[in-house]
């Protein structure tokens, strides 16, 4: 059974983790935080013209979050954060100008090494727009 957040976003496809045995089912609050991504997510869609988008990453708890290296005060930890590619309209390069250019509310918008987009929502609205490359760190703005 699919538990759908929005018209296009699950909550298994949320919470999927490679990190087996390891517990990722979210809390209520995260859950709502959950919606409240999947909700933005729609919005990033349109703004890709309906193109569909893999979520690669979603919720983690601490111990997936740990496992997988990733920041201690992680987005991902409460539920406001995505990682995601969308093929059909372009390279994560392409879908990250096309949000940074957009009015879309958001956080965190980070080109990741080529491979990936992630986009970090939450109470703060910096619209921080990173490029992450591996031995390089990250660097403002995007960069091919």
């Amino acid at each position: 059974m699919t538990t759908w957040l929005s018209a296009h976003f699950s909550l298994e496809e949320m919470i999927a983790t490679q990190q087996r045995g390891l517990d990722n089912r979210p809390a209520p609050a995260v859950l709502k935080r959950l919606k409240a991504t999947a909700r933005v997510l729609e919005e990033v869609r349109v703004l890709l013209g309906d193109a569909p988008m893999l979520i690669t990453s979603g919720y983690r708890s601490p111990a997936v979050n740990r496992a997988v290296g990733g920041s201690m005060t992680s987005a991902h930890m409460r539920g406001e954060a995505a990682d995601f590619i969308c093929p059909r309209f372009g390279s994560p390069l392409t879908v990250c100008r096309a949000i940074a250019e957009s009015d879309l509310a958001f956080d965190q918008l980070i080109e990741e090494a080529g491979a990936w987009i992630h986009l970090g929502l939450g109470g703060r609205w910096r619209r921080e727009v990173l490029t992450w490359r591996p031995g390089g760190g990250y660097v403002r703005g995007l960069s091919a």
